[in-house]
């Protein structure tokens, strides 16, 4: 099933190169996902948990460790550990990057430009990106769509993120698990994901003024400001490996780009301010990916970094986590 790849050097997103490919069969037309409330009786039962949010100084250096708590509705998976869903508060944010903080290069320049503010209604959104696991347990669920093969990563691993995923075939993961549970799951919108990245921080990533290889899976080789060079893993790490942000999630800088609802725009003139998708009127095949790699240099790992591909495309470096709309 599906298990046709070329592989060919496309040099639009990564500082340091990308990998894509194209799965043959794939159909380019897709409906455009709708914000759906889902069964408000269904999700009553939520968890508090607490965790430990690391913050450092333009050398990369501790500044201070402190204690959070957050809430969270876990969604059983067969054969996987449960998909949790941690709430996040409805409030209000700058979205993109300060003048003095766009540091993307080349053909990427302003992308991350104008800085607005954006007003959130509360919603949920997966902890870690999709593991494998939970990736094959819903691509056993009835077909809504496409087919899905059960295991397209390049670097296998049940708890490593899923990768060499299309956006199309991330939508129908989530409309087979939108079918399963009767709540609506979605790629989340690249302002929920911003928000949920910074987590109430305004610096240009959610752990300081710059970031670590110790803090994310990223090309540790290069620097952002003033931190001592890291590890370069070459390759996808298990999710939940770093510390989590202020909202109690995980790998939002790094490890893999992660699709979005929105169709790709060159800039944010003309974006909305409500924290919907922002999707064209017209049919456009490239989609915004939100977050770096474990192939990236840390600049493209900002909490404000982004970018598009095509959304028949695969790729080792792009996966995905889902959002579902607010109690």
């Amino acid at each position: 099933m599906l298990k046709r790849r070329k592989f060919f050097q496309y040099a639009g997103l990564g500082s340091v190169g990308f990998l894509l490919a194209t799965r043959d069969g794939i159909a380019s037309s897709m409906e455009n996902p709708a914000l759906i409330q889902p069964d408000r009786q269904t999700l009553s039962d939520l968890k508090t948990f607490e965790f430990s949010v690391t913050t450092v100084d333009q050398a990369g250096q501790v500044k201070r460790r402190q204690t959070h708590t957050a809430k969270l509705f876990p969604e059983p998976l067969k054969g996987a550990e449960k998909l949790e869903m941690v709430a996040i508060a409805s409030g209000q944010f700058w979205m993109g990057a300060s003048q003095n903080q766009s540091r993307s290069q080349g053909p990427t320049e302003g992308y991350d430009l104008p800085r607005h503010r954006v007003n959130l209604p509360s919603f949920f959104i997966s902890k870690y990106p999709i593991t494998q696991a939970q990736w094959a347990a819903v691509a056993a669920l009835p077909q809504v769509q496409r087919p899905l093969d059960a295991a397209p990563s390049h670097f296998q691993g049940r708890d490593r993120p899923v990768e060499s995923i299309s956006w199309l075939e991330a939508v129908e993961f989530c409309d087979r698990l939108s079918q399963h549970t009767g709540r609506r799951y979605q790629l989340p919108s690249e302002a929920q994901w911003e928000y949920a990245c910074r987590a109430e921080t305004q610096t240009p990533f959610n752990v300081g003024e710059t970031v670590t290889s110790q803090l994310a899976n990223y090309v540790g080789t290069y620097t952002y400001k003033a931190e001592s060079v890291g590890d370069y893993r070459q390759a996808t790490v298990p999710v939940g490996s770093f510390s989590p942000n202020a909202f109690g999630l995980q790998d939002m800088h790094g490890n893999v780009w992660e699709w979005c609802a929105d169709s790709w725009h060159h800039n944010y003139r003309g974006a909305p301010t409500d924290g919907k998708a922002w999707v064209s009127a017209q049919r456009f095949p490239m989609r915004a990916i939100r977050g770096g790699s474990w192939l990236d240099a840390p600049v493209k790992t900002q909490s404000a970094s982004r970018s598009g591909y095509f959304e028949t495309a695969l790729n080792r470096t792009i996966g995905f986590r889902v959002s579902m709309a607010s109690l």
